[in-house]
């Protein structure tokens, strides 16, 4: 570990350490990045946190942090400039639901233009995969290892509902987003405006790493979404480029007002992730009806297994024509919580504007969704509350 600063552990092709990386770039937080290839991450990291997962982030003191949601909550605690928090209490929530849409829905259409399309980038991601494997390895041996990790990875598609009769949605709702998005990147810098926030974090980590930096997603984001292939460059960046707008402000929109282009974005988020929330909101109930004894901090897991992302039992619904199959995703409801938990707090007036702007948009149901019992995260999972 560094003994003066913060050390990243992650890769380049991970996709929530490109939601991690560009947070600190912008919180003009000093650190290291290092790769799990270092002896020192299966000898420390790992044993601290209980499992293999990154990115991970370890502190001056030497703590360990495991999930992006809480290593920023840990860094904005500590580090209050420059503040990457919008000052209107309804831009707050839209920044945490742009943030669990990002983190969480955008998931499984990353992981297909990976996998789906890997006869057509296999050398690319074998040679990504490759850098995380320890150096001292001949480079072929790497490579070969390399692929056998791959197909892990691309195993994990079924589980993500991905399957020859959904993929044609799938990327039919993608294009919908990156059309939206790129509407308001030709307009805006950053998502509320002109300043970043967890809103940007979120959405760049599917969009970095596997939908701008893959070839063929990305080949796709730079033909028919250039504005918002710069924008996941100019989330590397401290600064936004001089020249790209006519006033980059630096700031967000006064009065708690949110961009009117952002507003097709979100409801293209709520007509595409609603669905999908309400059905793992429906088995997450199912599940806890069977427990026996559904103690606070009985582990979230369909069999009792520690996991980053656990599922309580397969669902299926509606979407777009198509019939969605996959595993139930918990780790979307603990995180859209924290968006609902931001709209609880508005006074009447700011709860006013927001209850107008989800009639507008389309997600007074899904802002609406509850579960039986609250699922909170201690120890590097996710357990009851």
């Amino acid at each position: 570990m560094t003994a003066t600063g913060y050390t990243l552990w992650g890769t380049p092709h991970s996709l929530y350490t490109g939601k991690l990386r560009s947070y600190l770039i912008k919180k003009r937080i000093s650190f290291a990045e290092r790769l799990p290839n270092d002896p020192r991450f299966a000898s420390e990291v790992v044993p601290g946190i209980g499992h293999f997962v990154i990115p991970v982030l370890s502190t001056p003191d030497g703590a360990l942090i495991q999930d992006t949601t809480a290593i920023i909550d840990y860094l904005e605690a500590r580090h209050a400039a420059p503040s990457l928090t919008p000052p209107g209490p309804v831009q707050q929530v839209i920044a945490h639901l742009l943030d669990a849409f990002g983190s969480n829905y955008l998931l499984p259409l990353a992981m297909h233009y990976r996998w789906s399309y890997r006869d057509r980038q296999e050398l690319f991601l074998q040679t990504e995969f490759a850098r995380a494997i320890p150096a001292a390895m001949p480079y072929e041996q790497r490579l070969a290892t390399a692929q056998m990790l791959m197909g892990k990875f691309a195993g994990f598609l079924p589980n993500l509902g991905v399957c020859a009769e959904v993929i044609p949605a799938m990327e039919e709702s993608y294009a919908e987003l990156l059309g939206a998005l790129e509407a308001h990147f030709r307009a805006h810098p950053y998502l509320l405006g002109g300043c970043p926030s967890l809103a940007d974090f979120g959405m760049m980590a599917p969009l970095y790493a596997h939908l701008a930096r893959d070839p063929v997603p990305g080949f796709l984001m730079r033909t028919i979404a250039p504005n918002v292939a710069h924008w996941t460059e100019r989330m590397n960046q401290a600064e936004v480029a001089a020249g790209d707008y006519a006033d980059p402000g630096g700031t967000f929109p006064d009065g708690d007002a949110i961009p009117e282009t952002l507003e097709a974005v979100l409801a293209l988020v709520f007509a595409h992730w609603g669905p999908g929330l309400a059905e793992d909101a429906a088995q997450f109930d199912r599940w806890l009806d069977l427990l026996d004894d559904p103690a606070p901090g009985t582990l979230v897991s369909h069999d009792g297994e520690r996991q980053v992302h656990p599922h309580v039992g397969a669902i299926a619904y509606p979407w777009r024509g198509v019939t969605m199959r996959r595993k139930s995703h918990p780790h979307s409801l603990w995180h859209l919580a924290r968006a609902q938990a931001a709209a609880r707090t508005l006074d009447p007036a700011a709860a006013a504007r927001f209850a107008q702007l989800l009639e507008r948009t389309g997600g007074t149901q899904t802002m609406a969704l509850t579960t039986t019992r609250p699922i909170a995260r201690e120890n590097n999972v996710l357990v009851l509350a």
